[in-house]
């Protein structure tokens, strides 16, 4: 039970015994107490006024004293400030919250109720059941630092709900099928020499990426070619002959040509390959993937259904079209005059086989803002359609990653690739942690590279996590990595301090208990205080859908470990009471940064 619960419980005998008032849980206020006040917590006793027909400082008073009276193991000390009841907590209850925290093996995650409407059988348990999308890669190019932003926020996301008691299924939709993926067909096809990624030592993903952007660079030289020669720019992008041929190839690919066909199957498996080992690298995985080459049909068949049903109408072009202004919104096209899909067509074919294969109580979609007007319309839609989770669609909407010198462009091949970035921050982990690492006894150069490893994609990620989602961030990485700040080598660092601590007590045997101590030191009190805040922080992350909570906790952990650790002996503390204490603490301290860090995604080494 929560220092909030007791503290409620508490208010409510209190105000019983003192004014015969059957007080509820929604009238007890508590907040923090602030910082130019003695105390732990404060209770805001105005609500009982009133009722009390007495002044607030009086009732504030006489609350307090009745808790003091009846409740003297819980609070030790308080003072009334007008309508306000600062309580102080005795020291003996922060000490059984450790222990408490000490004995929760998964302390901080949540069980939600089961589910009876649709249970999920016996290897998910019956928990409800949350999909989560994200990262949706084009198969035409690698994955980019934009990319990256969508992979550790959606992963985060996923285990941030898992712990607050979801069943999550993480799920992926590769848009696989279209103009853009031709071009880079037909460029591989004109100037690749049969090129492929063993014989270029290239991963497949970059070659094809290469031949995407080499598309655009002679198609380009095309439409300039025909502006010289008399024609305006429009009517040129339109005929250079690249764009017919790739149109052509598009045509082709949809009418089931087994030669479009056979080449599109072999250079998407190149790209997903290239996919899985930056994946894997990366730390993120998915239950399921979804590719729109199996979806935008089924997405064609839902929307004739709803054309039938009249929750939508055809043009006289054969265009069909949803009216959404009764919903505030403008009209949707569903279906070209030609009968092909768009984007909202191969979402709804989606959302239909992810129904088909998960009873999902909550569907979560982690695109960008520029997509929020795209999806406030899936919503309707698919509640239109009659699907269950229509209605609890959430789009995650993050900011752009941008650059010191702008926007990312991949046609012009100038957006910074993931592979790059990721070797980039490894190297310099490698680098700026030289001198740290090299003072550890007996480690060999692969743990070093590994420490390496976990500190520079730790950097990456952290940085990129810490900034609410819902704001654009400029990236620049060389402030990601120091072992100083709000990053996550800091913490990292002062995970690993914490690990050398407990070896060296392991090592001396150290033992010892505190059962006798009644006491406690105030920076031992912060750090207790701010563990007890860890399962409402993971709350907060879940229902606010922000990483960046959890960024935000583990620095301040971190710092407040800090501070205790520069301020209070443990190994050399003598008297064997508090040494205890504080080896308690500093455990539950790393169990706690290790837990909040892999809901992150990032890896915490054991030495630094």
């Amino acid at each position: 039970m929560t220092l909030e619960n007791i503290v409620t419980q508490l208010t409510k005998d209190a105000v019983k015994a003192l004014y015969n008032i059957d007080c509820t849980d929604a009238q007890v206020q508590l907040q923090k107490t602030r910082a130019e006040f003695e105390g732990n917590i404060t209770l805001v006793v105005f609500p009982f006024v009133k009722m009390a027909r007495k002044a607030p400082q009086m009732v504030a008073a006489e609350v307090g004293e009745w808790m003091a009276t009846n409740a003297a193991h819980l609070v030790a000390k308080y003072n009334a400030v007008q309508g306000f009841l600062n309580l102080s907590i005795a020291d003996s209850f922060w000490i059984e919250q450790l222990q408490a925290i000490d004995a929760e093996e998964r302390y901080g995650r949540f069980d939600r109720p089961s589910k009876t409407s649709f249970p999920l059988g016996e290897e998910r348990g019956e928990a409800p059941l949350m999909m989560v999308e994200y990262s949706s890669p084009n198969t035409n190019k690698p994955l980019h630092l934009g990319h990256v932003r969508n992979n550790l926020l959606g992963y985060s996301v996923a285990k941030i709900q898992e712990a607050n008691g979801w069943n999550v299924v993480k799920t992926n939709i590769v848009n696989d099928r279209g103009i853009h993926i031709c071009k880079s067909m037909l460029a591989w096809l004109k100037f690749g020499n049969g090129e492929t990624p063993e014989t270029s030592g290239k991963k497949g993903d970059h070659l094809i990426g290469d031949y995407y952007v080499r598309f655009d660079k002679e198609y380009k030289a095309q439409i300039t070619e025909l502006v010289a020669k008399g024609m305006d720019e429009e009517t040129a992008k339109r005929e250079a002959p690249l764009m017919q041929e790739a149109q052509a190839m598009l045509r082709k690919w949809e009418a089931n040509d087994p030669e479009v066909r056979a080449l599109w199957e072999k250079m998407n498996e190149w790209v997903y390959a290239g996919f899985d080992e930056t994946y894997k690298r990366m730390g993120v995985s998915f239950d399921k993937i979804y590719y729109e080459s199996n979806t935008y049909l089924e997405g064609k068949s839902e929307v004739e259904k709803g054309l039938a049903a009249g929750e939508f109408y055809r043009r006289e072009d054969g265009s069909v079209w949803a009216n959404l202004e009764k919903d505030g919104l403008d009209e949707k096209l569903l279906l070209r005059s030609d009968g092909t899909s768009v984007y909202m067509t191969q979402d709804i074919g989606t959302a239909k086989l992810r129904y088909q294969d998960y009873p999902i109580d909550k569907m979560v979609y982690v695109v960008g803002n520029e997509q929020e007007y795209h999806f406030k319309v899936l919503s309707i839609l698919l509640d239109r359609l009659g699907f269950p989770f229509g209605k609890e669609l959430v789009h995650f909407s993050y900011g752009m990653v941008e650059l010191p010198n702008g926007k990312m462009k991949s046609r012009e091949g100038t957006v910074v690739d993931a592979d790059d970035l990721m070797d980039k921050m490894v190297s310099d982990a490698k680098e700026i942690s030289k001198d740290k690492v090299n003072t550890l006894q007996g480690i060999t150069e692969e743990e070093a590279n590994e420490i390496a490893r976990k500190v520079g994609l730790g950097a990456l990620k952290y940085f990129i996590l810490k900034v609410d989602p819902r704001k654009n961030m400029l990236f620049n990485p060389a402030e990601s990595i120091d072992f100083n700040g709000n990053t996550g080598p800091f913490i990292q660092y002062t995970y690993a301090r914490i690990k050398s601590v407990l070896r060296k007590a392991e090592s001396a045997e150290e033992v010892g208990c505190f059962e006798s101590l009644k006491t406690i030191e105030e920076k031992e009190l912060a750090l207790i205080q701010r563990l007890c805040d860890y399962p409402a922080t993971v709350r907060a992350a879940g229902d606010e859908f922000s990483p960046a909570i959890l960024c935000n906790y583990a620095y301040a952990l971190a710092c407040d470990f800090n501070s205790f650790y520069h301020d209070l002996s443990i190994l050399n503390e003598p008297d064997a009471h508090k040494r205890a204490l504080r080896l308690l603490l500093a455990k539950n301290v790393a169990k706690v940064l290790n837990a909040a860090m892999e809901l992150l995604g990032i890896e915490m080494p054991e030495r630094m």
